[in-house]
């Protein structure tokens, strides 16, 4: 049994920091004269032990250091080697006083020594029986003192015997759940005759306080002993009970993770065997310098170290691991504090909207007036933040602005958004927008769906690289809506200056400032924009270009390009003003440019092919090589309007259509029968609806025309409305079709190069109607010299171009009346009277011939 005490027992005296942890005992000859045999002394040099308690029938190591207490071993080995061993009260005290031990310790012999290299003695002590200390006689150099032996009760009673058993079977299930205790020790317990014994040896290998140590020594009666042993052990007992419980439901769970941990570790040591860091560590790491250099809000900071804590505690084969790596990709890699200066030189920026586009003069003055008020607010920063913190505590600061472009296609709107950020010095990108049908496109997805990312928008602002981008949301009129949602709605929050400040994407899930960035949207038509979204942007309208307008601008801008894309030289192709007009008269019929650039490249393209084949050297495109090169002309809708309206019952209104105005023929023709007024040309109900009034009027008005009345109760009349292929609607052409009536059946023709538009009533009354510019620059542009329109339009006017208003002649009318006058040709002869017509004969009915039928291009 000593061999395992040296091996498993540590010891303190009063001169130690810490426990010593290995004993080496000398091989010393024991000392044959025992003190068993002989008489206690009265009086013994006392050794106090730190949170330790030394039994009598018990042997014991310990490791003397103090200099009074080696002092004290030197002496005793001399001698009898009697000491008496009492325990500190606090085992922290360094130098325990004669206050500061316990009165009553053990009587112990030394039985065997070792002197260590490092100056400390190693002793093993064996415990003889229990005393008292009566008084302290000396304390230097080391503690002595008078004791008397307490002798012991040792009861042979069926009672103690019961308790020996029950201290053998706790002890014996004690070492079962504590392996440290050694097989030896159980055996030597369970042999053991004497219960006092019994209860010194085991006290000493179990774990217990000093306290209660110290109190099973002190008791007097084995018995008292065995059941306070007991108490301890069940205590003792219950608790390792419990921590096995407690590890085996926990081992189960944790034996994967382990197991994963184990195999993550290994792979670590074998890839810094190898040279090569830890991948994950090192995408932590990553991603937390991102972070911090990413210059977040504080709430999207705060989401980023959660997430990336998280990422910390995930082994890479997760499923999660994925999900949130790819979060904060987007998270860290998003401008939140990158953004562009502005360029306030406003000379500079109308110089570079001057150089890209032609004309335009009221979105540039915006662009213009826009960063005017930036510069203005930069200037007096200081001052205008203090009136606004102040005046302006509700609303949020507008820092961005939200246009939106409406007009026909081929007029500049997509480019015009270029040229803008350009003049800004701002990057731009353009964001289509045609064909949307989800919501999640602009909002984004919800991160637990499996390959969720953010909207558009966000994608947006990511490849901008920029917090105040210029961002197009192209074909803004022609979103979706279905089952998945309505993207017009989400772009609510997006075009709101008040509330894009804290836009929250689905996937993101925090806020993001949107306030910075100059939107652009733009449309063909304004009607389908729903009504909120279009409350939200400042509408401007771009119309189709004139004919002027687009002489200049292909000299300015179309030639140059089709001649660098084409690999010519200036030298090489010139086109003269009169070739490039003719292109836009005979060869394209829109309100953009488009059309006519493809025709300058499709000449250019023939000049190429004769110079590659050495045919010429240089082309000067006039009139009579633009005819050779692209053949004859598509339209001549010159002629055309004066051909059509050379016969009565033929008048020329104008229309307005998402891709610019045009000009609509309303052709009627009379013949013998009883059917009444009839339609054609696939019109809506609102045209319907005019020409029944037009019908009505001219009936109503027949004597004052010079019309036989007579001729609506026996002859018909159909009114066509060219291409029939062609769905059309509104109520502008009333007037056309009052005086196509009127001059079918006065035989008045309409005069040549007028067109018309305008709503009519009932009662005659010319009502004013919509896209006054674009109609007008459709008659110009079909050569019409005179337009009649409503006389509550002519504030319209102001918006068209002045060579426009210099060209055209226009009447302004408030009722049918004037409309005829100024639209039909003077009468050649005196009205025809009214003809009697005998019972049963048909009414003689003069049909004009019909006019062959032409599409609308």
């Amino acid at each position: 049994m000593t061999d395992e005490l040296d091996k498993r027992l540590h010891a303190f005296d009063e001169a130690l920091p810490e426990r010593e942890l290995d004993v080496t005992i000398s091989d010393e000859p024991e000392n044959d004269n025992s003190p068993l045999d002989a008489d206690i002394p009265a009086e013994l040099p006392i050794l106090p032990l730190r949170g330790l308690v030394v039994y009598p029938q018990t042997a014991i190591p310990l490791t003397v250091g103090q200099p009074r207490s080696i002092k004290l071993v030197d002496d005793v080995v001399s001698g009898d080697r009697l000491i008496g061993l009492v325990a500190a009260k606090d085992p922290n005290l360094e130098t325990p006083g004669t206050e500061d031990v316990y009165q009553i310790g053990t009587l112990a012999s030394i039985h065997r020594l070792f002197r260590a290299p490092d100056g400390t003695i190693r002793l093993l002590v064996q415990g003889l029986a229990r005393i008292q200390i009566d008084e302290y006689t000396n304390t230097e150099p080391y503690l002595r003192a008078k004791i008397h032996p307490i002798p012991e009760r040792t009861e042979d009673t069926l009672e103690v015997e019961a308790l020996v058993r029950n201290v053998v079977n706790q002890f014996t299930q004690l070492a079962d759940l504590v392996p440290s205790i050694p097989g030896e020790l159980i055996s030597s317990a369970l042999n053991v005759d004497d219960p006092l014994q019994l209860v010194y040896a085991v006290a000493t290998y179990i774990r217990i306080n000093l306290e209660d140590a110290q109190e099973i020594l002190e008791l007097d009666s084995t018995d008292a002993k065995l059941r306070r042993l007991m108490t301890i052990l069940t205590k003792e007992l219950e608790v390792l009970e419990l921590g096995r419980k407690i590890q085996t439901e926990a081992q189960s769970e944790m034996e994967k993770v382990q197991r994963e941990y184990f195999l993550r570790e290994q792979l670590k040591a074998i890839q810094r065997e190898l040279g090569e860091g830890d991948e994950q560590v090192a995408e932590i790491e990553n991603f937390r310098k991102k972070i911090a250099e990413a210059g977040m809000t504080e709430e999207a900071q705060k989401e980023a170290e959660r997430e990336l804590d998280r990422l910390s505690k995930l082994p890479t084969a997760a499923a999660e691991y994925g999900v949130i790596r790819t979060y904060l990709d987007w998270l860290s890699s998003l401008p939140w504090s990158k953004r562009t200066d502005d360029h306030l030189n406003i000379a500079e920026a109308r110089q570079v909207l001057d150089e890209d586009h032609y004309g335009l003069k009221d979105i540039k003055e915006r662009i213009l007036e826009y960063l005017a008020v930036r510069k203005l607010r930069q200037e007096r920063g200081v001052d205008q933040s203090e009136r606004e913190a102040s005046d302006y505590t509700i609303r949020r600061e507008r820092r961005g602005a939200i246009l939106c472009f409406i007009g026909p296609p081929g007029v500049g709107k997509t480019s015009l958004g270029a040229s803008i950020a350009r003049a800004m010095g701002r990057k731009f990108i353009r964001m289509s927008l045609g064909g949307v049908r989800d919501e999640a496109e602009i909002r984004g997805f919800r991160r637990t769906y499996i390959g969720a990312m953010p909207g558009r928008i966000i994608q947006t602002i990511r490849r901008a690289e920029s917090h105040n981008p210029v961002i197009m949301l192209d074909e803004v009129d022609k979103l979706g809506r279905d089952f998945r949602g309505d993207p017009a709605s989400a772009l609510l929050e997006v075009l709101d200056p008040e509330q894009n400040a804290e836009f929250r994407d689905h996937y993101l899930d925090v806020a993001f400032d949107l306030s910075e960035v100059f939107f652009i949207t733009t449309a063909n038509e304004l009607e389908p924009i729903p009504g909120p979204l279009r409350d939200r942007m400042e509408i401007i309208q771009l119309s189709g270009y004139t004919e002027h307008e687009k002489v200049a601008i292909a000299e300015q801008y179309l030639v140059p390009r089709q001649i660098h894309e084409n690999g010519l030289t200036p030298e090489e192709i010139e086109f003269s003003r009169d070739a490039l007009q003719l292109i836009v008269r005979d060869y394209t019929r829109e309100a953009g440019v488009r059309t006519l650039e493809r025709e300058i490249g499709r000449a250019a393209r023939k000049v190429v092919t004769r110079i590659a084949e050495g045919v010429t050297d240089k082309v000067v495109m006039d009139e009579k090589m633009i005819r050779d090169l692209l053949g004859r002309p598509r339209y001549g809708y010159r002629e055309e309007i004066a051909e059509r309206t050379d016969l009565p019952g033929v008048a020329t209104g104008l229309a307005w259509t998402p891709v610019g105005g045009d000009v609509l023929f309303v052709e009627a023709a009379r013949m013998p029968g009883a059917k009444g007024f009839q339609y054609t040309g696939q019109l809506g109900e609102v045209m319907q609806e005019s020409a029944r009034i037009a019908f009505s009027y001219i009936r109503s008005k027949a004597i004052d025309l010079g019309i036989d009345p007579v001729f609506f109760e026996r002859g018909d009349i159909h009114m066509h409305v060219p291409a029939g292929a062609v769905p059309k609607d509104g109520p502008s052409a009333g007037i056309t079709m009052a005086v196509a009536l009127a001059s079918l059946l006065t035989t008045r023709p309409v005069k040549k190069n007028v067109a018309m538009t305008g709503e009519i009533t009932l009662r005659g009354q010319v009502l004013p109607v919509g896209g006054i510019k674009d109609k007008v620059l459709a008659a110009h542009r079909f050569g019409v010299d005179t337009v009649i329109l409503p006389k509550k339009n002519e504030n319209d006017l102001e918006d068209l171009p002045e060579e426009v208003r210099g060209e055209l002649k226009f009447v302004l009318v408030e009722n049918v009346d004037e409309v005829l006058s100024a639209a039909l040709e003077p009468a050649s002869t005196p009205p025809p009277q009214p003809e009697v017509i005998a019972p049963g004969q048909p009414a003689p009915v003069r049909e004009p011939e019909q006019p062959a039928p032409v599409n609308m291009q």
